[in-house]
């Protein structure tokens, strides 16, 4: 299952929100946060904050813990550049572009969870194909038996009778 947030147009570069970004990607969500609050970069505040939203959509969606949550995708986008002008000198102005970044990010669940999961549902088919088997078995055990008792009779198969007359070659047609 995955979860997924995204963050829009943060006015910080997106060169500079790359270097906080590959710091968490991979992690699990409680490291991620960890690092991000040790990290001295403007950008860990948001992507500390688009990771918290994230983990809150999986929480409402499928109820699922902080703990069973890892940071599989997460990846920085350029945004709209803002275009300033500084004058300089004999009258030339030089353009400042402003960027701005677009950061999308996707959980999803522990390896071990996963493994845990398939385990499960692994054994609830194999419970559930063992208690249709004991249904069919006793239903159709009970009718068998009274059939068996009250109807059936024992007879001898009967030999083949054989005779010559049946027997005919054809000829020239």
């Amino acid at each position: 299952m995955e979860w997924n947030a995204t963050l829009k147009n943060l006015r910080i570069s997106p060169r500079k929100t790359r270097l906080v970004v590959d710091a968490v990607r991979g992690k699990s969500v409680r490291e991620a946060i960890l690092i991000l609050d040790t990290v001295y970069k403007k950008s860990s505040l948001p992507v500390k904050k688009l990771i918290q939203s994230a983990v809150a959509n999986a929480k409402k969606q499928d109820s699922v813990l902080e703990s069973q949550l890892k940071i599989d995708k997460i990846f920085v986008d350029a945004g709209m550049t803002l275009k300033r002008f500084r004058p300089r000198a004999f009258g030339r102005a030089y353009t400042i572009r402003k960027r701005s970044s677009h950061i999308s990010l996707t959980l999803t669940e522990l390896d071990i969870v996963k493994k845990r999961k398939l385990k499960t549902e692994k054994t609830e088919e194999k419970v559930v194909k063992e208690v249709v088997a004991t249904k069919s078995e006793t239903k159709s055990s009970k009718p068998k038996a009274t059939v068996a008792k009250s109807t059936k009779k024992t007879t001898v198969p009967k030999k083949a009778v054989t005779s010559k007359a049946t027997k005919k070659t054809v000829s020239d047609k």
